[in-house]
């Protein structure tokens, strides 16, 4: 089996999460690295047995022998390298928010439109072993029209505080939801209220709660919590629920499904979106890199998520940002 010659650009916590998955991906090559950071680049690339470093983007997209590349830099510095990787003809998977601003995001689409290689944003949750079957379950109709949402995607504060300097609860972790719903649905958002609470001395809220009204009617609630006590066990409280004219669909993807007591007490390790099984990393994240991979290697562009798909759930929850921040509602046109 041929391996793809795979880089990735952006080296923080989750970089190497994406290090992790591919290193388990049969038809996968670490091929280059790449970060800023010169001690922290060498140190994975020891790890991971990367054959080429880079500490300019611009240069690792210039090597002829690179064929895909994870973007895995804050969203806020996503646009530049997402650009430059689809101008020089890679194949790129850029995480989740696909930018910080509508007009980046507008850029991202049109370049992945015209690009050679194929374009896909880490939606994780759609690769979810539970929410693709929810997705499943009502695309056959089984709970009529939806009109109703809510999700929860709370986390323990010490989680929060280790992102909060960069990025918020709405848009951070309210875009996996937004993006669930709108896939349920198959609608958008036409218009969003939200509020926020901080409490903390960092640059975003502590919490963030959204309604938005979607075109085909429905009413969704979105709930994102980020400061549960440090004491809780488990490191998201993670669900959806989805009632239809017919029917409903309920989503819990957090305590009680492991739950492990010792001397320190108790603690839910995860279990679906990047748990080590027999030595490998196992989950979402390595099934939609997997899949991701072998779309490039069959020549056959991804479908489980469009660029159009990803920018209007960043639309929405900048809306929603912008709701919390004037407090009226916002129009989504």
């Amino acid at each position: 089996m041929k391996k793809i010659n795979y880089g990735v650009l952006g080296l923080g916590w989750f970089g190497e999460k994406h290090c992790e998955a591919l290193a388990a991906i049969p038809n996968v090559e670490i091929h280059s690295l790449c970060t800023r950071n010169a001690e922290r680049l060498g140190e994975v690339a020891k790890k991971f047995g990367a054959k080429k470093t880079f500490t300019d983007f611009h240069a690792m997209l210039a090597d002829p022998e690179l064929e895909a590349v994870s973007i895995t830099t804050m969203w806020d510095r996503h646009a530049a390298p997402t650009l430059a990787a689809l101008k020089a003809g890679k194949h790129v998977f850029l995480e989740k928010p696909m930018a910080s601003t509508l007009a980046d995001c507008d850029a991202i689409v049109n370049a992945a439109k015209a690009a050679k290689g194929f374009f896909m944003v880490g939606h994780i949750c759609r690769f979810n072993p539970r929410y693709a079957a929810a997705k499943q379950e009502i695309a056959a109709g089984k709970i009529g029209k939806i009109i109703s949402m809510y999700s929860r995607r709370n986390l323990p504060a010490w989680v929060g505080a280790s992102v909060l300097d960069k990025i918020g609860p709405i848009i951070g972790d309210g875009v996996h939801d937004t993006d669930l719903m709108f896939w349920f649905s198959g609608s958008r958002a036409v218009s969003a209220y939200a509020q926020t609470v901080k409490f903390r001395n960092h640059a975003h809220p502590d919490l963030g709660q959204v309604m938005y009204r979607l075109e085909s009617g429905a009413s969704c609630i979105l709930e994102s919590v980020w400061c549960l006590p440090n004491t809780t066990p488990f490191q998201i409280d993670e669900r959806l629920e989805v009632v239809g004219t017919e029917g409903s669909v309920s989503i819990h993807d957090t305590h009680p499904n492991l739950m492990i007591v010792d001397k320190d007490g108790a603690r839910c390790p995860d279990t679906t979106y990047w748990p080590t099984i027999h030595g490998k990393l196992s989950g979402a994240l390595r099934e939609e890199l997997a899949y991701f991979a072998n779309c490039v290697a069959k020549g056959t562009k991804p479908t489980v998520i469009t660029a159009e798909e990803s920018r209007e759930a960043v639309r929405a929850c900048l809306a929603a940002e912008q709701s919390a921040a004037t407090g009226q509602l916002v129009k989504i046109s």
